[in-house]
């Protein structure tokens, strides 16, 4: 029997279960990652992940496969799978593009923005200032997320929002031994996303664009002063810690 055929006599609800399992253990892992639990250069092992899952080791397989693909894990040879280590001279990289991209989503939006979007953006803006008020920078980081990828997944471009999404997934990787934090640095923040949806409320695309350069921009700014002071100037150090998330 050729493979073709394997695959057309395969039950239908057997491909599906697969395929919905697959996605399952790849979320599952990119957690991990996001999160920190698993820090850059961290190795995955197929065996403990399925039996930590409790899935046999085909869709850790296929989801090991498709982390390679969104940047977050590597494959090397005779070696295994590791999480991806990125270095400060691939995050500035990275920053430059998300920038771009970020500007030119509030141009597309801003002309275009409907109230159920306002409203949405909105919703993360409140709770920004809940996370703030609870001095919860983890709450915080999470809304900050959503408010981005808001703003890009309205403007209404696939091809867009996928290289944004994969970008996100490869800055998440980024990360240092110790994070030095500003005290005002959520206050600051929730100033600058405010500024950034008031001018997309006002349908001010090209406000809206420069209010998200800068914002971007000081991101990378301070990428390099928390790396570069301890002398680590295009190196990694594993953390589970992201650099000032509070204003990326």
């Amino acid at each position: 029997m050729t493979e073709n055929m394997e695959i057309a006599s395969a039950d239908p609800i057997d491909v599906v279960r697969r395929h919905s399992l697959t996605a399952l253990v790849r979320d599952e892992i990119e957690r991990n990652i996001i999160e920190g639990a698993l820090a850059p250069g961290a190795k995955l092992n197929e065996a403990d992940w399925a039996a930590r899952l409790q899935v046999s080791r085909g869709p850790v397989r296929e989801a090991f496969r498709a982390l390679e693909q969104a940047g977050l894990v590597t494959t090397e040879k005779n070696r295994g799978v590791f999480v991806r280590v990125v270095s400060l001279a691939e995050a500035d990289e990275i920053y430059a593009v998300r920038a771009v991209l970020e500007e030119a989503a509030c141009r597309m939006l801003a002309v275009r923005i409907d109230a159920a979007q306002l409203a949405s953006l909105r919703k993360q803006i409140d709770a920004m200032r809940s996370a703030l008020d609870a001095q919860d920078h983890n709450a915080y980081a999470r809304a900050n997320v959503a408010f981005h990828d808001g703003i890009v997944a309205a403007a209404g471009n696939g091809k867009l929002y996928e290289t944004y999404r994969r970008l996100v997934g490869e800055l998440s990787l980024f990360r240092r031994a110790a994070l030095v934090v500003h005290a005002d640095a959520m206050e600051r923040s929730l100033a600058e996303h405010r500024a950034i949806l008031t001018a997309l409320a006002s349908r001010d695309a090209e406000q809206a664009a420069a209010l998200m350069h800068a914002h971007v921009n000081g991101g990378r700014q301070r990428a390099h002063e928390a790396c570069e002071p301890a002398g680590q100037r295009g190196v990694l150090l594993p953390s589970s810690a992201p650099i000032d998330e509070e204003r990326a």
